[in-house]
């Protein structure tokens, strides 16, 4: 899941970014209004946590911009500001969680993880297809009904063919959902991904599409 930190305290912000790493998730971080309005117009995020106190444009301008353009993505304000004028006028800006600091990092992960079932509803919270199972709520994935072990990243490269059976992923878009803007990485390291994928699960499953992409057959 590719989740997009708007913060501008470095500490706080890179706290967050390592410990939703940790967790899995692919974290890009803007640290002005901005910059975050432009990327929210121009690229896919799973999730957005949003700071209120932004330099060059208030938090609620950057929501009320971004929805108002079409943005649907959940959004979660993370902010300071605990007074009911405040909660009242983000989750009216179109706000879906309201989280004050100080917090805890549990509780904000168990947030985004509401924020994601509500999304994509019930019928998601088991994906099922070619043999595999794959839960999102215990990240458990079997296949054949054996427990596989996969790592992160691997994680997150099934889960999104899983969820898209069929559907041609291109090599950029797997990319962007696998590393954030900051992260180095090589350049085969996808193909290093898919490889390890088919040997845990079974080779046909992951079809490369010569010169477009990859994708999931489940017979």
């Amino acid at each position: 899941m590719r989740v997009l930190l708007i913060e501008d305290d470095p500490d706080l912000g890179e706290g967050i970014r390592t410990s939703l790493r940790e967790e899995g998730y692919t974290l890009d971080w803007l640290k002005d209004g901005e910059s975050a309005v432009h990327a929210l117009r121009e690229e896919g995020f799973d999730l957005v946590v949003l700071d209120l106190g932004l330099p060059r444009l208030d938090g609620i301008q950057v929501l009320r911009q971004s929805r108002a353009h079409g943005l649907t993505t959940p959004v979660l304000i993370l902010t300071a500001r605990d007074d009911t004028e405040d909660r009242v006028a983000g989750l009216d800006a179109g706000a879906d969680d309201y989280l004050v600091k100080p917090f805890d990092i549990k509780e904000l992960k168990a947030r985004l993880r509401a924020l994601l079932r509500r999304r994509n509803g019930p019928s998601q919270l088991q994906l099922e297809g070619g043999g595999i199972l794959l839960d999102p709520a215990t990240r458990r994935v079997t296949f054949d009904g054996q427990p596989i072990n996969l790592t992160p990243r691997e994680y997150q490269l099934l889960h999104e063919l899983l969820a898209n059976p069929g559907k041609i992923f291109s090599r950029d878009r797997l990319m962007g959902l696998l590393y954030g803007w900051d992260e180095g990485v090589e350049s085969n390291t996808l193909e290093v991904h898919i490889y390890n994928l088919r040997k845990k699960l079974r080779a046909d499953l992951i079809r490369t599409v010569r010169g477009i992409g990859y994708r999931l057959e489940c017979p």
